[in-house]
């Protein structure tokens, strides 16, 4: 694997295997790796010749600057796993390689950008939208592949990749989880002994759901949804919404496709998000 650190080094890195005829997948991440991030670089080295992987905290996407602070940083432990994934490139910028100047874009994302986490964290998409494009400009892949668990996220880059006119597919993979059915995220090692126990709760809530929603209404569901969460020991709902995958708006009937409950939760101080796909046909 080789490791490079400046745009330059990238950009070199990236001609050689175009000089090769190399297809590439890209995975951008922001670190602090897990089986659902080598998860996506199995996707891509599956539907690839070369897979780049990405490690950059990106700062102008966090809206809470102590969220910022205390996310997790691992980078020799991520180099390890991306080694062993078989990676041919991981890209590890500082913040002075992704913005050599400030990035004051503001992107028309539209309304798959203003619900939910849009709503609830300002700034936050139009941040992820100004690195993903920027790394995109950087890698060129011909393929990008992003984790199911940011399930709003994936509408969000769609969207920017039309504005901006990228050629590249936007890959959407399953949500990896625990054995006991926590969807995997960096934030996870945050928790206490005694809230990753009960943490599981939150997919078992929705899961159970899915049964539920044959004989109830969406306002129901996401009443129930919302209380059995609640009822947990020191689990807080910030938000339960039941959407149309397409546009990421609230439905208030059951559609004859598929729904997503998309469910953010705060344990203590730590912030989980999950979701689950409705099958109502």
């Amino acid at each position: 694997m080789k490791t490079v650190r400046t745009a330059q080094e990238l950009s070199e890195a990236i001609e050689a295997l175009r000089a090769e005829g190399r297809s590439v997948g890209f995975v951008p991440t922001m670190g602090a790796l897990h089986a659902g991030h080598v998860s996506l670089v199995e996707r891509a080295k599956a539907e690839n010749d070369a897979v780049v992987v990405s490690v950059f905290v990106n700062p102008t996407q966090f809206n809470n600057p102590d969220d910022l602070r205390t996310y997790p940083r691992t980078e020799e432990a991520d180099c390890e796993k991306l080694a062993a994934a078989g990676v041919d490139i991981a890209f590890l910028p500082g913040v002075e390689d992704i913005y050599p100047e400030p990035d004051t874009r503001v992107f028309d994302l539209g309304p798959v950008a203003d619900v939910m986490e849009g709503a609830m964290r300002p700034g936050h998409f139009n941040g992820v939208a100004q690195v993903v494009s920027r790394l995109f400009r950087m890698v060129n892949p011909d393929r990008a592949y992003f984790g199911e668990k940011d399930f709003q996220q994936i509408a969000v880059i769609r969207r920017m990749v039309e504005i901006e006119g990228f050629d590249i597919e936007i890959v959407a993979c399953p949500i990896k989880r625990e054995d006991d059915g926590l969807a995997l995220s960096s934030r996870n090692v945050r928790l206490s002994a005694d809230q990753r126990a009960l943490a599981p709760g939150i997919h078992r809530v929705l899961a159970e759901s899915v049964a539920d929603a044959r004989s109830h209404s969406v306002a129901e569901v996401k009443k129930a949804v919302a209380e059995a969460i609640n009822a947990i020991d020191g689990m807080e709902v910030e938000y339960y919404e039941i959407v149309n995958p397409n546009d990421m708006q609230p439905v208030a009937e059951w559609p004859d496709g598929e729904a997503v409950g998309c469910v953010t939760v705060y344990m203590g101080d730590v912030r989980l998000i999950d979701n689950i796909k409705y099958p109502i046909a």
